[in-house]
């Protein structure tokens, strides 16, 4: 078992940055890849970004790059959402989570967290 939880989450001005965490405990955080997916109200869960477990090779949406970039700590169990140049469209919550290899899709995903709260002001 792998627990994530997610901090970070708050409201940010649009235009601004703003950085999401993900702490993990229990099995090897190392050995798993990890995603950040979010979920805006009324909408379904959308890939955000992706590291592999080395850290080495990342993925993310066209939506977001250019103006983010996920990362890792694997000495500290802990992930990484550095979010620049926020849109209102950003808003929404953002969900961690570790899968088994490097993926976008959403079903290979085996431990989540329970998500955070970003809100953008226009």
């Amino acid at each position: 078992q792998v627990q994530l939880v997610e901090s970070g989450g708050g409201l940010v001005q649009a235009g601004g940055s703003h950085r999401l965490s993900c702490a993990a405990s229990g099995r090897a955080f190392s050995r798993y890849a990890v995603g950040w997916f979010r979920q805006a109200p009324g909408g379904g869960r959308d890939f955000v970004a992706a590291i592999d477990w080395s850290g080495d090779n990342t993925l993310h949406a066209d939506s977001v790059k250019g103006r983010f970039t996920i990362s890792r700590d694997n000495g500290n169990n802990l992930a990484y959402l550095q979010m620049n140049n926020l849109e209102p469209e950003d808003a929404a919550v953002y969900y961690c989570a570790a899968a088994g290899r490097l993926t976008v899709l959403d079903g290979q995903y085996i431990y989540w967290g329970r998500g955070t709260q970003v809100t953008v002001s226009s």
